[in-house]
This record gives structure tokens, sequence and C-alpha cells, in this order.
């Protein structure tokens, strides 16, 4: 017997995708009719995860309708009043005069986790947060019926700075940097094409702690380049006070670092990038501090007293409470740490003092909102309570109404699983929407020959389906950042290195150069074409290569950019902000096959995926061919960018 049900196609399951609480979905499955086996009874097995907090079941008679050759079960289902994630299944009851096929066997979702046509298990699905089994229930994100994300991030060009590495201003003065901070372990180069440091000074080691000298001024003045890339959204890695250039171990959040500048210029930044059109998102790292900051204190460079003086018994600290320090028999100080980094002490996030400090009317958030920022990337936010990330969003909100929250999530974050439960992350209440590292995976991934058109659809896909129309249309497609191996490296082929010194040698050749630079102007042309807010590492437009930390933070190559690809960018980046259909148009992939992919964006009557009339061409054809290493956008009027070797 053959049954089926497949959550992309609308004769299955209406409407596709994520749904808003309270609303309807019709299920569908159809069995082809057998002589041996009469499947008159079908039920939906249903199982939710009701405030992410415990499962809730549900059962569900599906009406039978015979056709030709087939019988056809549906039930309507009503979504549950409260955001959550909603696990389904087909419960077959068969009706045989045979013994040996009598018994239930089960219609469940497929074993990639992917979503899409289901298969036939003897064992019902497993669908609890710790489970390791790969027999899985279909799933339906299920989210709060005003959840807006912020209509100026949807479909927007985001571009991502490491702020050292960027650009020093025309005033940078490499003694006042130096005489910013007294600190043995900091290294300052003299010229800005110098390599990064992966040593470290004898004795010391590497902490991370070379700094080039890129400032706040350096990006206010080269703003204007920013817009001929199309970009809109500029997002920061941290820019707080720190001991280290890449500074998440946050010194003072209420203090810009003095390498990069003062308060008075963060807001001539965010005024002069607000009157060329773009908005400026700060990083916001609230899992930890720093152990050399004003509320830690270990080494004692703050006034006042810090919460490890307190546990020395140096006094009273404001800022005990937000740590877990401990005295060991032996005298020594432990305290809990971000991934065993002592360097940067983990804080009690749901601490109510902490939370007041960051929260609160004049806190941290509404501080930096009110200086000029549009919003936060949350780091490690897959790690932050769900309480505190409600609160987050809230407070967010309440001092700027179209602020907008970003988090960082590697993995699917409808059903992200972080200390044995799911994540509250995009239902509504913490997150607009995350990083979108699944999308660089499946596109370097197809465009590298590691799997083929139709895998890559798949993946994509499933993000498409579980994710809220907003999250998926407001959040990033990126194809490199700060954390992972710069993109032209990923696209040439080659292994990676072992080692740091390794890594620091490491070069491409003129030959693996030009295939990754055809690979990623590909890799581009589907990013700026695809929905979401495609976001550019600073200098993957520019042809920068390099391996992990600190080789994918080399500094901005100013005068030596790859032509080629500088220009490739700007033409999409262009095209992307002046489109409308491209930015927030409806997506359909039309063929996925081998190295072949074609998807067409398109309005339905005028209107976008958001009900917004929209201007320009009613729909973009675009095609992609990895063999051939072909791009082509093609409206009705003809060719609107198009890329090729």
């Amino acid at each position: 017997m053959r049954i089926r049900h497949d959550t992309r196609d609308l004769r299955y399951r209406t409407p596709f995708g994520a749904v808003p609480c309270g609303s309807s979905v019709v299920l569908a499955c159809e069995l082809e009719r057998d002589e041996h086996l009469d499947a008159s009874g079908v039920e939906v097995r249903v199982h939710y995860v009701y405030g992410l907090e415990r499962f809730v079941q549900s059962v569900q008679r599906a009406d039978p309708v015979a056709s030709a050759g087939a019988v056809r079960f549906t039930t309507t289902l009503r979504m549950p009043g409260e955001p959550c994630l909603l696990f389904y299944w087909f419960e077959i009851r068969p009706e045989s005069p045979h013994a040996e096929a009598a018994g239930a066997f089960f219609l469940i979702g497929p074993q990639d986790r992917l979503g899409g046509e289901g298969r036939i298990s003897a064992l019902p699905p497993e669908f609890s947060a710790e489970s390791s089994s790969d027999r899985l229930p279909f799933q339906v994100t299920v989210y709060e019926p005003t959840f807006l994300v912020p209509s100026w991030v949807r479909g927007a060009v985001m571009y991502q700075i490491f702020p050292d590495r960027f650009a020093r201003g025309r005033n940078f003065s490499l003694e006042r940097a130096k005489s910013c901070r007294s600190d043995p372990g900091r290294i300052f180069h003299e010229r800005w094409d110098e390599d990064v440091d992966y040593l470290g000074l004898p004795g010391l080691g590497y902490t991370a702690s070379d700094f080039f000298g890129g400032t706040l001024e350096g990006i206010r003045e080269h703003l204007d380049r920013l817009v001929d890339l199309g970009v809109e959204v500029l997002y920061l890695n941290p820019v707080f006070e720190s001991r280290s250039n890449h500074r998440y171990d946050t010194g003072d959040y209420l203090r810009i670092d003095p390498v990069l500048g003062d308060e008075a210029g963060f807001r001539s930044l965010c005024r002069d990038a607000g009157e060329k059109g773009i908005r400026i998102l700060l990083d916001g790292v609230f899992s930890h501090t720093g152990d050399d900051s004003r509320y830690f204190n270990r080494y004692g460079h703050y006034e006042g007293v810090g919460a490890y003086q307190e546990a020395e018994g140096k006094g009273r600290s404001p800022y005990r409470s937000w740590y877990g320090i401990r005295k060991t028999e032996d005298g020594r100080y432990l305290y809990d740490s971000w991934w065993g980094f002592e360097n940067l002490p983990a804080v009690h996030e749901n601490d109510l003092s902490f939370k007041a400090f960051l929260f609160g009317e004049t806190g941290v958030l509404s501080h930096w909102l009110a200086q000029g920022a549009s919003g936060f990337r949350l780091d490690v936010s897959d790690e932050l309570p769900d309480m505190f990330l409600r609160e987050l969003r809230a407070a967010v909100r309440s001092c700027r109404p179209d602020a907008y929250v970003l988090g960082e999530v590697w993995e699917d974050a409808s059903r992200k699983v972080s200390y044995g439960s799911y994540r509250d992350f995009l239902l509504g209440r913490t997150h607009d929407a995350v990083m979108g590292y699944p999308f660089r995976e499946a596109v370097l991934g197809w465009l590298s020959g590691h799997f083929d058109a139709p895998a890559m659809d798949r993946r994509l896909e499933s993000i498409r389906e579980n994710y809220p129309p907003g999250s998926f249309h407001g959040g990033m497609t990126l194809l490199g950042s700060h954390d992972v191996v710069r993109s032209l490296t990923a696209l040439a082929g080659a292994d990676e290195p072992g080692d740091r010194a390794a890594q620091a040698g490491s070069r491409l050749t003129d030959a693996q150069r030009t295939l990754a630079g055809e690979r990623l102007r590909v890799a581009a042309a589907l990013q700026f074409s695809y929905p979401g807010s495609p976001s550019i590492y600073y200098g993957d437009e520019a042809g920068m290569e390099g391996h992990r930390d600190p080789f994918n933070r080399r500094t901005y190559p100013w005068g030596r950019e790859d032509t080629l690809m500088l220009a490739a960018f700007r033409r999409l980046g262009r095209l992307r902000a002046s489109t409308p259909v491209l930015r927030t148009g409806h997506y359909e992939t039309l063929e996925a096959v081998g190295d072949r992919l074609v998807f067409r964006r398109f309005l339905k009557d005028g209107m976008d995926a958001f009900g917004t009339p929209c201007e320009g061409p009613a729909e973009i054809v675009c095609t992609f061919d990895r063999a051939l290493r072909r791009a082509r956008l093609e409206g009705p009027d003809g060719v609107l960018a198009e890329v090729s070797p």
C-alpha cells in the first residue's frame, strides 16, 4: 500500500508553512487502494509543546473520501491559542482479512528532518527534545498572531564590519590609540597591510590583543561606498570598551571603546548613516562579560568594587550577584565561564539587578537605542534563557517600536534544542529573526560539489516552511561572518590546514582563486535574489581570503580589491535595493536538478508576500548553473543581471 502526505504540497497541507495561533490547517493523506488491505481508519495524532515546557496530546479522526484508485483522508486542525511547536503524524488502522496485515502503522516525517514527503513506519515517531531518534513527526510552527518584524529590514541588504579591521579615520593617530589603555599584552600594527598576529607576546601567548586601529570615523568616511553596494543595514561587531580586538569580552557596556572613538562619534555615525538610508545594528553580548571589566574587575583596572573583589573580601560590589564565584579549600577562586574561557566569566542572566541594568528605563538597551542604534544582534542567543530573551525583546520594543532583534542561532531556529528543551526563538516573543547559517551551508555546499541542487533546495525549503514569514524575509542570508572561513576560501575546494601556523602561511593559488571567485559571484547572485536580508561580511566583496579566526578578520584591502568581484557585488546590491519583487516578493522553486537551480520571485496581483503594493517587474526568473558557473536574473523586459566566468 502506498500512502502519501507532503508538507509542501497544498493538496496535502494548507496553508503552507508556519501559521499564527488560532488559525486552521487542513491536513490530508492519500492511500492507494489495495485488494488485500482496506485502510478505512485514519487518525491524526497531534502533540504540541505548550509554552515549550510540556507536551499536550490530541487525537483527531480523518474523514475518508473515495476517488478512483485511492482513498483520501482529510481533517482540519485548529491551532492552539498560544505559540508552540506542533508535531503531528498519521496513524492508520487497517481492516483486513489477513492476520499478517493487521495492526496499526504510521505515516511520519522524513528521516533528514527537512520536511516534505513522509514515510511509512511500523512505530510511531519520537519528538522529545532529548531524543536522538530518526523517527520524526511532521512539524508546524505556530507563532503569535501579532508578530511583526520591522518592515525596514525585510529584504534589506546588510553589511557586517569587524570594527578594528575596516578602516582608520583620516585623523587616526597610532600614538593616541596606544594611549587609550595600559595593557602589556597589546600589540599595535604600524602598517594597515600587515598580517594579523596569531602568536601574541613572549610569555603571554595569543590573546586576540593585536590592534590595527579601525575606528567609527573610518566607517563613517566610507558610508558612500556602502551606499554604492546597496547597503541598508550596517551590523557592527562589538564596539564597547573591551580588552581584546574582537570585544566580545565586554569591559563597559556604556562606553564606546576609546580605540574606536567615543559616544559622540557613534551618534555622528548613526546620524550620517541614517541620512543615507542606512540603519545601525549593534552586537549585544549578554551571556558573559570580560574578567577585565567594570563588573567583574579581576585585575582592579576599574574604579569601584567588582564582583571578583567582593569574593576576595575587598568590599561590597553591586555586581556580585551577576556571577557565580566560589573559593576552594586551597584558596583559589573559581567561577563559571563561557565555554571554560577564564577571561569570559558567565553572567546569571535572570539575576534581577543584571536585567534592570540592561532593560531598565535608563539601562544599556535604551541608552544605545537613544543614541541612534536601530536594534541588536544577540551573541550566542541560543545560550540565553527564554525568559531573559522575552524580556529583552519587550524592552527593546518599548524603547523603539521599530527596533530589530537578531539572534545568533546556527541551526534551524524553529526547532532548536538547547539545555534539554525546544527553544522559544521564532514564535514572536524573543527574536525577530536569526542569522542564516543554514543558507550558507546549503549554497556553499552545492557550489562546492558536496551535494546536488535537489539537496540544496530541500535545505532551503525546510527553512522557508518552518520560519514565520517575517522571520524568513527579515533574517540574514549570509555567506560569510567573523566565525567561519572566508567564503572565497571555502569555495576554493582546498583542504583546511591544521594549526594556526599552517593557516597563517596558507594562500590560494591563482587557479584556486579563479575557481573560487567564479563560484562566489554565482553564490552572491543567488544570495541577492533569494528571500531574506543578504549580508556581506566586510571584504568578501573585495575578494578577501582566509581560514578561521584570526585569519578571517584581516584588514580590508583598500586599493587592492578584486575589481571584478567588487563590480559584481555592486551591480547585485543596487539591483536588490531598487527592485521590490527581489526584496519581498513571493518565492517558488521552478527546477532543481543536478547542477541547475531555477526559481522565481513574483508578485500576486501587484502585491508582495506581505500584501504590500509593489512597483517594478512583477516576476523575475533566476537561473543558476553550477557546472558552467553562470547566473542569470531575467525579468519581463530582459536580463537584469548576469554572472559568468
